[in-house]
């Protein structure tokens, strides 16, 4: 069964991001999924003060909210998780697994919200009701008959920090670190890279940041998908005159012009907003040449600047002119300082910084052709990049996951932080860097403990609070927690909201070690491929989701979580619960919890009927990050994450913030130099979040009912032999023995540079080995890929 077997179309789309577009896409989202009066409603508290958190993206809730405080991604969220259909036992009892497995994944989450705890009845290869405590009975049993090493324990992004607590507790408790998360996917790189830089985990930048900012370089992120409320915030910006620099590989329209669907002028005029005013359009895997070049510009002409005082420049004193040097001296002059006497902040470098020295003669080594030919961007561009930040004086850094998933993807992350030091735009009001994270709760989540890596969880702290001795030896991250479940070494893998097997590379090889596992346990809303492919002793456990009233023991509930900024902030559940045999995430856990651990000196059952008592306990563990927690969880704009960094103190080895330079510009793949190669970008649509699908539409780029798509640029197509419209397969041009091919793609001619192309996530990932990702972060290298185009073969009677 698949929605995608209506004919698709391709057309150019030449409007803007929001504008009457999004408000028909939220009017159809609500009507599709049957709650034309419910979906409003809630929306109208969606991210308001005692409202609910989105339970998409993890943009900020702001102090003083919009009149509607959503995007139109959001507006999908909300009205899939509220949606009136349900996936109950009736459903189920008309299905196979085997059968579902033919399904697509937007086909799957259709069916609606799981209403009862399931079982896998292998007689019957169907999903069958069970109690909820036999369920947690069984799973208990099946947990202590294994070794705690070969037990995974997922989280995704969009649990609460209750949750989670609670989760990496019982998974301590339980002997096991192996605590991957969608994180390892998605920012793992910022979290290896900025500690490494700056002393900080996260980016320092806040909201205010926006409003006293001179200059957003805006870095690998496509806003009008992935964080469209941020579009509020750009659009203030560049209303005030800031300037917004544009570095990305494809022309994305929301980094381009924005309609916003709140202003009663805009959407009756049409009148739009020009959100970058310079757009410079990166080669794939060229952001570390592309920034090289903009500090190599800015530390020449600083140089040229020291040295004009005592040199003969334009032929002074009858000696020959430079016009190299004479450019870059009046280049200098253009951009330095009012006194005339820098470009660079030597004070903040000198008092702030180490390893200048090396990184400056780094960029001064490279030369113009070798970065112009590897980010695809021209010298003068470059330059004209470097002139308006120098020209600034307080300047953000935002970036996304085009940066972090990537084989160089610290590296990129490294860089940004290069670029930012140089005028010491890190720890002042308007200058700060902002990793924009995806799922609503992914960062939070680690704040709170869900970690792989020992030393970065309070360890003696957890041990002097529940009396037992945490495992103290390295966990798997989720690329780690692939391969063990690939060589059998995994034998458990609890999912805690997700759909793991479509976001993970090398989808084909898993899903076969997935189905060799002894136990799949899955807590989720709605069903997906990560359920209908599953382990020998299968269980389905349904919850409340973030936007449903959870009602407990002392009352109604709320929930936290952290936004991309570093703020707490609380959440008040407002819908009716989808069936009344649904329990709640902490419930849950605590369930699973009991009937693993027996008698522990964790008051489960208090928890789940008291969440304050979990964030007391949240704040006990971690004291300096969450004083006061219960008092401040609904402060209007959340609270504060410390971070020593916003201060310009620098928790690092050296004492200093760090200019790091990356060991070479591209990465060095283990394939052949061909022209046939090209270099693929996995995308997301504006129809979907991560690997939930809500249509086949991707109106920004021109799409209309397929994602079978491969975005190619017109020379590529002709040179490769290719036409617009036809129907090729994808290969992974890796020489690693193993084939990988995506079949059935349709080429549509797309703005992206030559030898670059570009297809959707998750359809393109088994073209991804597991090993092809960041040696030190080991995300997944999602957005740089060698591959191949080719016909398809004909069959033997073809």
């Amino acid at each position: 069964m698949t929605s995608e077997a209506r004919s698709p179309s391709t057309k150019p789309y030449n409007g803007p991001v929001g504008g009457w577009g999004s408000a028909k896409s939220v009017v159809e989202i609500t009507l599709r999924e049957h709650v034309p009066f419910k979906g409003p409603k809630l929306l109208s508290t969606q991210n308001k003060p005692e409202g609910y958190m989105c339970v998409s993206c993890a943009w900020a809730k702001p102090a003083r909210p919009h009149p509607l405080e959503f995007c139109e991604n959001g507006a999908k969220a909300t009205a899939w998780e509220i949606t009136s259909r349900r996936a109950d036992p009736a459903f189920f009892s008309k299905h196979t697994l085997s059968e579902l497995e033919l399904w697509s994944d937007h086909d799957l989450e259709e069916q609606g919200r799981l209403t009862h705890p399931l079982r896998w009845d292998a007689t019957s290869d169907k999903y069958v009701p069970v109690p909820w405590t036999e369920a947690f009975n069984e799973i208990g049993q099946e947990l202590r008959g294994l070794d705690p090493h070969q037990v995974d324990l997922y989280t995704s992004g969009r649990a609460s920090l209750e949750t989670s607590y609670m989760y990496q507790l019982f998974a301590r408790m339980y002997g096991s670190n192996n605590l991957p998360d969608s994180s390892n996917m998605c920012h793992e790189s910022s979290s290896v890279a900025l500690p490494e830089s700056i002393g900080a985990s996260v980016g320092t930048a806040i909201l205010s940041d926006f409003e006293n900012t001179d200059c957003i370089f805006y870095i690998a992120q496509n806003v009008g998908t992935s964080s469209p409320r941020l579009l509020h915030d750009l659009q203030d910006a560049v209303n005030r005159g800031v300037k917004i620099v544009t570095l990305n590989l494809l022309r994305e329209r929301g980094l381009e012009r924005f309609v916003n669907p709140q202003s009663p002028v805009q959407m009756l005029t049409g009148k739009e907003t020009r959100i970058s005013s310079e757009y410079y359009q990166v080669n794939n895997g060229g952001d570390i040449a592309a920034l090289f070049g903009v500090c190599k510009a800015l530390i020449e002409a600083d140089d040229a600047l020291k040295a004009s005082g005592n040199s003969r420049v334009a032929g002074q004193d009858g000696e020959p002119k430079d016009p190299d040097n004479a450019a870059m001296v009046a280049f200098a002059a253009s951009i330095a300082s009012a006194d005339k006497k820098h470009v660079l902040d030597h004070d903040f470098i000198e008092q702030h910084t180490a390893g200048f020295e090396e990184f400056a003669q780094a960029a001064r080594a490279h030369r113009w052709d070798e970065l112009e030919r590897v980010s695809g961007l021209s010298r003068d561009q470059m330059m004209e990049a470097a002139a308006t930040y120098a020209r600034s004086d307080a300047v953000m850094m935002v970036y996304g996951m085009g940066l972090t998933q990537h084989l160089m993807g610290v590296q990129n992350v490294h860089m940004v932080c290069n670029l930012a030091l140089l005028r010491g735009n890190i720890g002042k009001p308007g200058a700060n860097i902002c990793a924009v994270r995806g799922h609503s709760n992914v960062q939070g989540q680690r704040t709170v403990g869900i970690t792989e890596k020992p030393g970065l969880a309070p360890l003696d702290k957890l041990s002097e609070l529940y009396g037992f001795e945490p495992p103290r030896w390295t966990g798997r991250s989720t690329v780690e927690t692939c391969e063990a479940i690939m060589n059998g070494q995994s034998r458990a893998f609890v999912g805690l909201g997700g759909n793991f097997l479509r976001a993970v590379p090398d989808t084909t090889a898993m899903e076969e070690g997935w189905r060799k596992l002894r136990l799949s346990v899955q807590i989720a809303t709605k069903l997906n491929r990560s359920h209908v492919v599953h382990g020998q002793v299968a269980y389905l456990l349904p919850c409340r989701g973030r936007i449903e009233l959870d009602e407990q023991a002392t009352g109604p509930q709320a929930v936290s979580m952290e936004s991309s900024i570093a703020h707490f902030h609380g959440s008040r559940g407002k819908a009716k619960p989808a069936s009344a045999e649904l329990l709640s995430e902490p419930a849950i856990i605590a369930g699973i919890a009991k009937a693993t651990l027996g008698e522990t000196k964790v008051p489960w059952d208090a928890w789940v009927g008291n969440y304050a008592e979990i964030r007391d306990a949240i704040e006990r563990t971690y004291p300096e990050t969450f004083k006061d927690f219960n008092k401040r969880l609904f402060r209007p704009g959340g609270f504060a994450r410390p971070l020593p960094a916003r201060e310009r103190k620098w928790v690092t080895q050296s004492g200093k913030a760090n200019f790091i330079t990356p060991e070479r510009l591209f990465p060095e793949f283990s394939t052949s130099v061909r022209t046939d190669v090209l270099h693929l970008a996995t995308l997301r649509s504006n129809d979907q979040f991560n690997t939930t699908i809500y249509g086949y539409s991707d109106r920004f780029r021109g799409i209309e009912g397929t994602r079978r798509i491969v975005f190619m640029n017109e020379k590529d197509i002709a040179r490769l032999g290719f036409a617009a419209g036809e129907t090729v397969d994808v290969t992974t041009a890796i020489d690693d023995n193993n084939v990988r091919k995506v079949t059935g793609l349709r080429i549509v001619p797309y703005n992206i540079p030559k030898g670059c192309c570009a297809a959707y996530y998750p359809e393109t990932n088994p073209l991804f080995p597991l090993a092809h990702h960041d040696p030190k972060s080991k995300t997944p290298s999602y957005k740089l890929l060698p591959v191949r185009i080719s016909r398809p073969n004909p069959t033997p009677d073809g």
